[in-house]
Formats: C-alpha cells, sequence, structure tokens
C-alpha cells in the first residue's frame, strides 16, 4: 500500500506558454517532479493535441541552464546574492533614480510571455509603474500585432477575431499557423475536411497553401495594395452587402470612389498578383458566407502600411456582411476584473506618443503604453529627457529588437539595469541584477483565451506544483519590490493568490474554482452576434468607419492607402541597383518562440542553425548552392548564413527567420518607424544583397 501511494501520479491542468494559443496541458506530476506532459483532451482550443514546443515543456523547465538564483554584477562578473539583497539593491536604486531624475528616468520592458500569458501580471506591473509615477512601459507590441488591433479599432471600435471554426470560405492572409500557433492549423484542418473552402496569401507556399484552392504570393509589403484591390472588385462589381452598408457604415461613398485606383490590373503591377486571381479572390469571399480572414500576429503589421492593411481587412469583413456574426469577425466577451491601474498617479505620457498618439489609445481602448522603438535614441542622446534605469521582464532586447547593435550600445548607457529571465540572455549578460524567474509551473496566474488566437470566452488558471532553486514569478517580485519601497497601502495583498482573488471578483469566477473545482477551465460568458444592432459601433459614429476622421484629423490618410515600403526597387531604385533582393525576416519556426527555446537539445536537433530561404532561381543568379555560407548584406550590416533553396518561396526575396544568437537577422534591420501610424518597423520588406561567403 505504501508503495503505491509513493508512486502515484498527480494529474495537473495548466496552459502551454510557447505561443499565443494557450493550449490546455495535462501535466504529470510523480514525487515532486513533471514527468510527463500532454494535450488536455477537453480543451477547447488545442482538444489533446500538443505541438513540439509543448511537448518540450518538461525538458524547458529542468533545464540545467535555468537561472536558479539572484546575482549581482561585481567586477565585470555576475555572483550570487540574495533575494533580500537583490530587493534592497533594486529599491535603493530606483529611490535615486527618481529623487535624481523623476519617475520618468525609469523604464520596464515587458515581453509576449507576460503579456498573453499572464493577465494578472501584466496589470499587476502596471500598477507598480502608476505607483513608482513612470509612464514608460514598453512591450513587445512595440514591434508587432499593434497595428492590426489599432486599425479594427479604428474601423469597427471592436477587437475583431477570425472565426475559422463556423466560416465557409477562409482566408489565411500573412499567417503561417503550421509554425506559430498549429493548433488553429489543427482546426483550419479539420474543417476543410468538413468542406470549409480555403485561401492562402502569403510570400510562402506554406503548409496550408498546398492545400489551398487559391494561393496569391504578393511582393512582400504590398499587401495593402491587394485588399484595396478587392475591395475595388467588390464594390464596384456591387457584390457588398446592400443592406448592411447604408445602415452601419459611414464614408462608402467616398471609400468607393477611392477605390476606384486601384484595378485588379494596376494592383497586380503592385503586387506581382495577376489580375484574375485578385478577381477571382474577391468574388469568392463576398460570395461564399460566412466567410473570414484570419490575419498573422505580425507579417502585415511590420510594414509600411500596417494599421492601414489592417482596416482594409476589416473594411472587406464588414462591407460583405461578415461582421459581429457565426464564422465572420466576431467580438468574444472580455473577462471583467478589477482594474489595477492607478493613472492619475502616473506623470505624463510614455515616449514616442508624441508621434504615435493612437499607439496609445484609440478611441475608448487605452493600450497605455509607449512605443519602445524611440527607446533606443533616447538612452543614447538623453533626449527628450534621460532614463537611467530599467527593468527588463520575460524579454531579450538585444536580440529580439531591430538594429541589435545599436540597441546593445543604448543599454550599455544605463546606470542601472535589472533582468528578469528564465535563462541568461544578452540582455542579462549587461545586467546588475539577474534574478531569476519562475515557469509557468512555478506560478499562479490567469490564462484568458480571448486574448489567443481563437478568441473564446475561456479561462483557466496556472497553478503552481514546483519550485526551481530560488525562481519566483514575477508577481512575488513585483509585490516584494513594492513593499520594500514602501508601497503598502497600494499593494495590500499577501501574496499572488490574494491578488487574483480580488482580480477576479467582478467576474463571477473565483480562483478556488479554476485551481480545484474546474482546474480545466470555464467559458466566463457565451457568446453574442450582432451586438452592435442594440448599441452600433464603438466609434465615434456608432458605425464602422470606412472614412476615418480620426485619422484624417492627425494628417493621416483617412482611408487605406498603399505606402510603398521604405525600401524597394519603386522608393528606392538607387539603393535596389545595390541591393537588388527583397529580405523578409521574422518567419515563425514550429519549435521555436522567437529568441526561446533553441537552448533544448530536443528542438535544437531537428532545427540546428539559421538558414537563409532563396529560391532557386534566384541562388543561381548568384552562383549559390544549397548548403552554401552566403553573406546577406544590408545598408545596415551584413551576417553569415546557410542558404536553404526552396521553391516555396518567391523569387527575388531572401527570408531569414528571427531570434537567433548566430546569425541574427537583427544586425540587418533598423528601428526607423515602417508605419507611420503605429511606429512598428518594417522587418518585412527591406532591400539585401547575397553571394557566397569568403573563405
Amino acid at each position: 500500500m505504501a508503495s503505491e501511494v509513493k508512486t502515484a501520479e498527480q494529474v495537473v491542468k495548466t496552459v502551454c506558454p510557447f505561443c499565443v494559443a494557450n493550449c490546455g496541458m495535462n501535466v504529470h506530476i510523480k514525487d515532486g517532479r513533471a514527468v510527463k506532459v500532454e494535450g488536455m483532451p477537453e480543451h477547447p482550443i488545442n482538444k489533446g493535441r500538443l505541438c513540439p514546443k509543448g511537448a518540450s515543456l518538461i525538458d524547458y523547465v529542468y533545464s540545467p541552464d535555468r537561472l536558479a538564483y539572484p546575482m549581482k554584477r561585481r567586477n565585470g562578473k555576475l555572483e550570487r546574492i540574495t533575494w533580500e539583497e537583490a530587493l534592497d539593491i533594486i529599491a535603493t536604486r530606483l529611490s535615486e533614480t527618481k529623487e535624481r531624475y523623476g519617475p520618468k528616468g525609469l523604464a520596464v520592458c515587458q515581453g509576449m510571455s507576460l503579456l498573453m500569458h499572464g493577465a494578472a501580471t501584466y496589470s499587476f506591473i502596471r500598477r507598480f509603474t502608476d505607483v513608482y509615477g513612470t509612464p514608460n512601459f514598453f512591450s513587445v507590441d512595440s514591434m508587432c500585432f499593434r497595428p492590426r488591433l489599432m486599425g479594427y479599432v479604428l474601423t469597427t471600435g471592436i477587437r475583431a477575431a477570425a472565426d475559422t471554426e463556423n466560416a465557409r470560405y477562409v482566408i489565411l492572409w500573412g499567417h503561417n499557423p503550421n509554425a506559430s500557433t498549429p493548433s488553429a492549423s489543427w482546426s483550419i484542418a479539420a474543417s476543410l475536411r468538413k468542406g470549409t473552402r480555403l485561401a492562402v496569401i502569403d510570400t510562402r507556399k506554406t503548409p496550408l497553401a498546398a492545400k489551398a484552392e487559391t494561393h496569391l504570393q504578393p511582393r512582400p509589403g504590398t499587401d495593402c495594395a491587394l485588399a484595396l484591390g478587392l475591395l475595388h472588385v467588390i464594390i464596384g462589381e456591387g457584390l457588398y452587402d446592400e443592406d448592411f452598408v447604408p445602415k452601419w457604415t459611414v464614408g462608402f461613398d467616398r471609400l468607393a470612389e477611392h477605390v476606384k485606383r486601384y484595378s485588379p490590373e494596376k494592383v497586380t503591377k503592385i503586387t506581382c498578383v495577376p489580375a484574375d486571381k485578385i478577381r477571382g479572390l474577391a468574388w469568392t469571399f463576398a460570395n461564399v458566407k460566412p466567410a473570414c480572414i484570419l490575419q498573422g500576429t505580425n507579417a502585415l503589421d511590420q510594414t509600411t502600411s500596417g494599421v492601414q492593411t489592417a482596416r482594409a481587412i476589416a473594411m472587406l469583413q464588414a462591407i460583405t456582411g461578415n461582421l459581429d456574426v457565426p464564422g465572420g469577425f466576431i467580438t468574444p466577451p472580455r473577462l471583467r476584473l478589477h482594474n489595477l491601474r492607478l493613472l492619475d498617479m502616473m506623470e505624463g505620457k510614455p515616449l514616442g506618443i508624441d508621434r504615435y498618439p493612437l499607439f496609445y489609445e484609440t478611441y475608448a481602448t487605452l493600450f497605455g503604453e509607449g512605443q519602445g522603438m524611440v527607446l533606443p535614441d533616447t538612452l543614447l542622446t538623453d533626449k527628450p529627457y534621460p532614463i537611467k534605469a530599467m527593468i527588463v521582464d520575460g524579454t531579450n532586447p538585444l536580440r529580439t529588437w531591430p538594429d541589435s547593435r545599436k540597441v546593445g550600445e543604448a543599454f550599455r548607457k544605463l546606470d542601472f539595469l535589472v533582468v528578469i529571465d528564465l535563462f541568461l540572455n544578452e540582455t542579462a549578460e549587461l545586467a546588475d541584477i539577474v534574478l531569476p524567474a519562475a515557469s509557468c509551473l512555478e506560478r499562479v496566474d490567469l490564462c484568458s483565451d480571448f486574448y489567443s488566437s481563437a478568441g473564446l470566452p475561456y479561462v483557466m488558471a496556472r497553478k503552481k506544483v514546483l519550485q526551481s532553486g530560488e525562481c519566483r514569478s514575477d508577481m512575488e517580485f513585483w509585490l516584494a519590490l513594492a513593499k520594500k519601497m514602501g508601497y503598502e497601502n497600494y499593494f495590500p495583498w499577501e501574496n499572488e493568490a490574494a491578488v487574483l482573488s480580488y482580480l477576479l471578483e467582478p467576474s463571477g469566477v473565483t480562483l478556488k474554482q479554476l485551481c480545484e473545482e474546474q482546474p480545466g477551465g470555464v467559458f466566463y460568458a457565451s457568446m453574442k452576434y450582432r451586438q452592435y444592432e442594440q448599441r452600433g459601433f464603438r466609434t465615434p459614429s456608432g458605425k464602422v468607419e470606412l472614412y476615418s476622421e480620426t485619422l484624417a484629423n492627425l494628417g493621416y490618410d483617412p482611408m487605406p492607402t498603399h505606402r510603398e515600403p521604405f525600401e524597394s526597387p519603386v522608393s528606392t531604385p538607387e539603393l535596389a541597383s545595390d541591393y537588388p533582393l527583397i529580405l523578409t525576416s521574422g518567419a515563425r519556426m514550429e519549435r521555436y518562440l522567437h529568441g526561446q527555446l533553441r537552448n533544448l537539445p530536443r528542438l535544437r536537433r531537428a532545427a540546428p542553425k539559421a538558414v537563409a530561404e532563396i529560391h532557386p532561381d534566384t541562388a543561381t543568379q548568384y552562383g549559390v548552392r544549397e548548403g552554401d555560407t552566403v553573406t546577406i548584406a544590408t545598408r545596415r550590416g551584413s551576417i553569415d548564413i546557410e542558404a536553404r533553396l526552396s521553391k516555396d518561396i518567391l523569387p527575388g526575396v531572401v527570408s531569414i527567420p528571427h531570434g537567433w544568437a548566430e546569425a541574427n537577422v537583427n544586425q540587418l534591420t533598423e528601428l526607423t518607424s515602417g508605419d507611420p501610424i503605429s511606429g512598428i518597423p518594417a522587418f518585412k520588406s527591406m532591400l539585401c544583397k547575397v553571394q557566397k561567403a569568403s573563405g
């Protein structure tokens, strides 16, 4: 009997931390150790499956590379200290920074792991920055996703999600879910088996493109023109919803006149997509209902027309009657939580908002962040004011931000840098204090699928079932730091559980329910459709804004307009004579998440190195063969990387994934804004050249 007790396994239900899908997991715990991980069969997102990233969770949690205790830099080397010492040092230095430079002298940078998988921790950190007084909070949204959200809100007033499960026709636009969110690819594949029709718009021939009835391959950075070409056909041929458009949109006549200049023939010259395919896609999308467009996480954002492309996509959904209906764009109800923000204590607005005001707030949607791409210049110049201390939590800017050289130079100018992470990375190598973060099995938090790619009104709790070394959760650190700095009145909670219980009060869901009674999660609300019929749209006009007075008043184009990439054979022909190829960076890899997981042997064996994907015709033109080491250069720098020849990519285009320490593509990119509305850099369409590496 004693032996049976000793060998019994506990199954803990939690959420995968490795992409935006929020897949459910069953983690088997035996003798205090995680021994197996499986997909959670009853979870509405992944329905029991896991991708290679999720399957590697145990290797990740028990990696020998994990940080195990706090460290302080002394004489150029990191040495072990206690948590109490670390908190004392941080509290003292932050107090000194505030006294000398004011609260704006501190900046906080947060990564995707907290933004997408820890809604409670994210808002908790914002409370700390509010109480301290700094507005300078930055997240990964400075580089991705935000333009889509801004574009959808500017047009419809809502954060919309594509309901691919109930659609009869799906367009995947700049999205390769097989690599980025495998659960979405599984769902789409299941829909195809039930008769759903599929089109793919992507420069590369993705796995789902091979199954699609239509695959369009536009020149990188020209997707807005393609969307306008679709609108031209739908409006010009009267394929729009004649009931919805006059009642629920403003600016339709102006849009109709505007898109006349984007005939399929003209759009073909811009995008290289044949005119007949543009017409065919427009006709099918308008006539096969319900239909939805599933936009990639950042493929369309990181261009010179990021916000406007998202607006054009929202317009396509709206004028065809595919807005707020099953199988179209849907608006999932949000989980109601207490608001932890104390905005009145914050001093001013964050960096970049003078240039990109809608990045901070669009209508009633308060994003509340600065545009981080302006931060390096501020660190280097002390303009408009000095920022001397920074806390970097769950991100590695020195690898993942554009122009890695400049970012490194800027961070070295800080007086004080704290990094919180599971592993020692390039940014941590510069830090004064390095703190060991808890993994998803070592902390408690909330994961709402409202924030996931599927947009379901579903919530689960992470459960703490392990302890690794002296690792602490992010919330534990920020709570302890707040108390150390004398902010107890604003942080009256004893621990994470108390914070989460308070947050959940308005929702009707309890932490006990999520941890004990329904550990697999709950639907906290039911879906409702055509809500605009009762309350209108959450825009100034109460309707879908095809013409935006808000944009016009800020000096932006009031309707989507194609902006040629800031580097291209069209906009910079002289540069193109020296750099004749188009570089697109950031393609996702199934086994990795941004800069993470490359230290896990089981994943690294399957994808051991960075490669540059090049069409065989392009490779032949430059004397390059499969497996050759080539030098890829832009006007900003060069890297050596292995060439991989593939007919799945357009000739004249070079695709390089991001996140590699070796052959870091961000040696070739720059911080300069691509999209004038959001300030997002243009990772997807730069000019480069390729040649065989010397030696």
